[in-house]
């Protein structure tokens, strides 16, 4: 692991350990399932079925966001590695400095700063390690809206020199007759290149119906919908490169999922 990262990583938690004696550590939280179906992947098989773990919570150090994909390929399709399926996953704890020195940092639309961290893990070489800045802000109509800077630094066989990545992340409710439409997700924006790492924007939102709410079993419980994933040079390999065009037929994806989300 990354020592810089790590040593924050250990000094977060040696506090967060400190702070559980108080015993207000966790303040909130929130987990969630998904079942996607979508067709039109790029590089890696065209059809895919994935099952997401996903938890965010609130603490009184900061916050933290993960999430696990299990992702089926259709049939007897497989990636490189010769499997018929696979996983990815992110841990995105943040400390608060508003929380932590107990004061308001507030100026212009940010309503707090933080540090901002990312462990990216999965099959064959994708795991990468992220820290820098990240800023809440209060944007009017937004449920919360989030800014993170990222140093970010690959791992394996593609470990390269450090690029910056921007991730913006968002939630956006908007009333449909007895119910809502919630429009989430988040945009990872890699701004630069090194030797093996291609700069590339990943967005994907989510467009969800709140079918809890709508059959009175209760609101922000199940939500149906779709996501839509817009990968320009997926996995930083370059779209026009001899490997992106002749090899993979193009590394700019841009397909949908059907979707079904429960929250517990």
């Amino acid at each position: 692991m990354n020592r810089t990262l790590s040593s924050l990583m250990l000094a977060s938690g040696l506090l967060v350990g400190g702070q559980a004696v108080a015993g207000d550590l966790l303040q909130w939280q929130n987990n969630s399932l998904s079942y996607l179906y979508g067709h039109d992947f790029k590089i890696d098989p065209e059809i895919q079925q994935t099952i997401t773990f996903e938890h965010a919570s609130g603490w009184s150090v900061g916050d933290l966001f993960l999430f696990v994909d299990t992702i089926k390929y259709n049939t007897d399709a497989t990636n490189g590695a010769g499997d018929g399926h696979t996983f990815y996953g992110e841990i995105s704890p943040r400390l608060s400095f508003g929380k932590l020195f107990d004061t308001k940092l507030q100026f212009g639309p940010v309503t707090d700063v933080l540090l901002a961290m990312t462990y990216e893990f999965g099959e064959d070489d994708v795991d990468a390690y992220l820290i820098g800045p990240g800023f809440d802000l209060a944007i009017p109509g937004f449920d919360y809206f989030q800014l993170n800077t990222y140093l970010r630094t690959p791992d394996g066989d593609r470990d390269g020199k450090n690029v910056w990545q921007i991730t913006p992340a968002w939630s956006y409710t908007i009333p449909v007759g007895n119910s809502d439409i919630l429009i989430d997700g988040f945009l990872d924006w890699v701004v630069d290149n090194d030797d093996t790492y291609h700069a590339n924007v990943h967005f994907v939102p989510q467009v969800k119906y709140d079918l809890g709410k709508a059959m009175n079993w209760g609101e922000k419980q199940l939500y149906v919908g779709f996501e839509y994933d817009y990968w320009s040079d997926k996995y930083g390999i370059d779209n026009d490169s001899v490997l992106g065009d002749d090899v993979l037929g193009g590394t700019d994806q841009s397909t949908a999922s059907l979707l079904v989300k429960a929250h517990f």
